[in-house]
């Protein structure tokens, strides 16, 4: 496939990238910091955007078969990141016709895990309320990605970890996967890249944890 990827030098982002080349697709990655991107390859192109302009980002999206964004805030201060990006990469995707797309939000951004017990709800509304930013920045994407014309899929994860690839985690579309408190930004990325040609994940979110 020929796919992009935006935020491509967050944590997700580049291991989307390096999974991507890995399976053999070519790679548009589209950043702001080009020397932030560590991962390379002979399928890699590398674009330098602060997707301000939808214009300007059009090449980018232009006839591609997915679109797979890892964008989102690093800490509460850049709470508004998620929403007003992915706005920019909607509208240039609109304009081209480009389809496929996929996006991280978050685990508590979507319906409570069925099953859950007393602790995991608690730690749950713990989580919400210290992120509250964080979150009302994500439900805002969503709400633009359920608005916009796309094929979209919202993967939603728990608490991330700096951990390796392992291929075994549990997917819940429509709700998220009980019990779920943790999983490898790696993995994240390895759902992603597996969801991008599911139909069954189109305009749904997808819980995904171990």
């Amino acid at each position: 496939m020929n796919l992009t990827v935006f935020g491509a030098t967050g944590g997700i982002g580049q291991e989307i990238v390096r999974q991507a080349l890995d399976a053999g697709h070519r790679v548009t990655a589209v950043v702001r910091d080009p020397a932030r991107l560590t991962v390379t390859g002979d399928r890699l192109e590398v674009v330098r955007s602060g997707l301000v302009d939808p214009e300007a980002v059009r090449p980018a999206v232009a006839g591609r078969d997915a679109v797979l964004s890892g964008l989102g805030a690093r800490s509460r201060k850049d709470a508004g990141v998620a929403a007003r990006l992915t706005r920019t990469v909607l509208r240039a995707m609109e304009a081209e016709g480009t389809r496929r797309l996929l996006v991280v939000s978050a685990g508590p951004v979507g319906p409570e895990p069925e099953g859950d017990g007393f602790l995991d709800r608690a730690a749950r509304s713990l989580v919400s309320a210290v992120l509250k930013d964080v979150y009302a920045d994500l439900r805002e994407m969503e709400a633009e990605l359920a608005r916009s014309a796309t094929d979209w899929t919202v993967v939603r994860p728990p608490r991330l970890q700096d951990k390796p690839l392992t291929g075994t985690y549990r997917t819940v579309t429509g709700g998220f996967p009980p019990h779920g408190r943790f999983i490898a930004r790696a993995d994240v990325a390895h759902a992603m890249l597996s969801l991008t040609d599911d139909p069954a994940a189109v305009k749904q979110g997808v819980g995904v944890a171990y």
